[in-house]
């Protein structure tokens, strides 16, 4: 920032924080203590209660739910599902504020490209998308509306998220060789969200066992304004900035979508995306409503084994405090890597191995209720995604963006940080108070909404100590799913790894090194 703009910037948080000890809140979503109960190393009673049916699910997440549908679409309705906390959904479950619905985490799904048809079946099963006079085309109610995003830099708003606003001829240059460097680096691999599974391109490979930073330092990609860009898309995407994820990571996360676009040298328009006020819990409630009875919430699995004849899975019931054993043909293990190595006996080595190399990134998300719209500073309109330049965080989307009302009113932002960067960043996310988090927060969004604290009348705060898994390189300069020992190829489908031991099926976004939506529901869905 320029002087004046970084004395003004520095004086607003205190205008708007003399009433945030009248602020209501508190912790919400995710319970800690239940997930730490698989790492307490307790002895467990003697169950109290035999189930069985044929195939059992660990896990109530994307992953899980994807396998849940693909059970029924084959035609098998003798499965359960137990999920950890009461609600299936994982990262993509929602809640409501003093009456608005927001997300708990992720909160957009990108249109998704002809490499996710099971993706693009279930947005057309759920009336996402239809086929019209040969060309598939998107409800435009569930699509993002316009203004999408902006951003706030040198003491006001700006469209578009990369920093414009008196930048030099410098900085606009190294934007224009960073555009090139991902169209090449397009045209010379296959680059696909989902993964494809192919054998990795030469350039992969070395992009793969570097770090981002590195990679920008070789290129001579040293400006700040740029290097912040692309820390905050790396920590946006993955939980952590460019100095610990991948080099393939950083290009991967252009190179699969939309390409790095300058102004004068667009190569396509941006990728549009679906999102809706309570996030992709949209989605995930409507892969629950159909499991009826047959998913069971507030179940801790502590244990899954492969036996003679089958699959025996242990779970502690809290609601109950008992402990449940279910007897199954087939489990299919959709939970984190670190917590499957963890409750399976004797797990494989690819699983142990596995668990030893992912790294996760915290998350913290923040629903912050307001009474009335925020005082706006000059420049671009309110969008659905607001992102303040050199903050800790990463900006807020609007929960009520998409109800197109006329006159701005009450609503709820949802306030996210990553904290995969820090050494310490699941402690200090479990340890500082929800009073800390609430000032820390008003603090920072205050430099752009001075009026903030003054209007804000409830905030909840979401954490995540494992949220998801860190794109990290690899010596090997290979990527995670690239385990030749353990993807199993279906004849039909060579390109769709089964990832399995006995008669266990592995599905969880983690086995993809990162977490989004379409890895975790195809990896489910191939499960089965």
């Amino acid at each position: 920032m320029k002087r004046r703009h970084f004395i003004a910037a520095s004086a607003l948080p205190m205008l708007g924080c003399a009433k945030s000890e009248n602020i209501t809140g508190g912790f919400v979503g995710v319970n800690p203590q239940r997930g730490h109960l698989v790492s307490d190393n307790r002895l467990w009673p003697t169950p109290s209660a035999l189930r069985k049916t044929h195939v059992l699910i660990a896990g109530g997440g994307v992953a899980g739910l994807a396998a849940a549908r693909a059970l029924r679409l084959k035609g098998i309705d003798d499965f359960a599902l137990l999920e950890l906390e009461d609600t299936a959904g994982g990262n993509s479950r929602g809640a409501a504020v003093n009456g608005i619905a927001c997300p708990l985490a992720a909160h957009y799904l990108p249109l998704p490209s002809d490499a996710a048809p099971e993706v693009q079946d279930l947005l057309e099963e759920l009336g996402l998308r239809q086929r019209v006079a040969g060309r598939w085309q998107y409800d435009e109610r569930h699509l993002c509306h316009s203004p999408q995003e902006r951003l706030f830099f040198n003491g006001g708003w700006q469209d578009g998220l990369l920093p414009l606003q008196e930048v030099g001829s410098e900085t606009l240059a190294q934007y224009q060789k960073l555009s090139i460097l991902v169209e090449q680096a397009r045209k010379a691999a296959h680059w696909t969200i989902p993964l494809s599974h192919r054998p990795l391109a030469p350039l992969q490979r070395a992009l793969a066992a570097v770090t981002f930073a590195a990679y920008l330092d070789r290129q001579g990609l040293d400006d700040r304004h740029l290097r912040w860009y692309l820390d905050y898309c790396c920590r946006d995407d993955y939980g952590a900035g460019i100095a610990t994820v991948s080099a393939w990571a950083g290009i991967h996360y252009f190179a699969s979508r939309h390409g790095f676009n300058v102004p004068g040298m667009e190569t396509q328009e941006r990728d549009s995306v679906l999102t809706w006020p309570e996030g992709n819990a949209w989605l995930t409630r409507r892969l629950a409503e159909p499991l009826q009875e047959r998913l069971h919430g507030a179940r801790v699995v502590v244990r899954i084994a492969s036996v003679k004849h089958g699959v025996e899975v242990d779970a502690f019931n809290t609601a109950t405090l008992t402990l449940e054993r279910w007897q199954a043909q087939r489990a299919i293990v959709a939970l984190p890597i670190f917590v499957a190595a963890r409750v399976i006996p004797d797990a494989p080595d690819f699983l142990r191995q596995a668990a030893a190399e992912t790294r996760y990134a915290p998350w913290l998300v923040a629903n912050i209720h307001i009474d009335a719209a925020l005082h706006d500073r000059p420049g671009a309109a309110p969008s659905w995604d607001n992102v303040l330049y050199g903050a800790p965080g990463l900006g807020y989307v609007d929960a009520m963006h998409q109800s197109l009302q006329a006159v701005p009113g009450a609503t709820v932002l949802s306030y996210y940080r990553a904290l995969g960067g820090l050494p310490e960043g699941r402690r200090l996310l479990l340890q500082k108070t929800w009073a800390t988090w609430r000032d820390d927060i008003l603090a920072e969004l205050s430099v752009a909404h001075p009026d903030l604290a003054r209007k804000t009348s409830r905030i909840e705060i979401s954490r995540y100590g494992h949220a998801m898994a860190i794109p990290t390189p690899r010596a090997s300069g290979q990527l995670p799913l690239h385990l030749s020992s353990i993807a199993h190829r279906q004849p039909e489908k060579s390109e769709r790894p089964a990832i399995s031991h006995e008669r266990l099926s592995f599905a969880h976004s983690d086995w993809a090194g990162y977490s989004v939506f379409e890895e975790a529901f195809t990896l489910g869905h191939w499960a089965v």
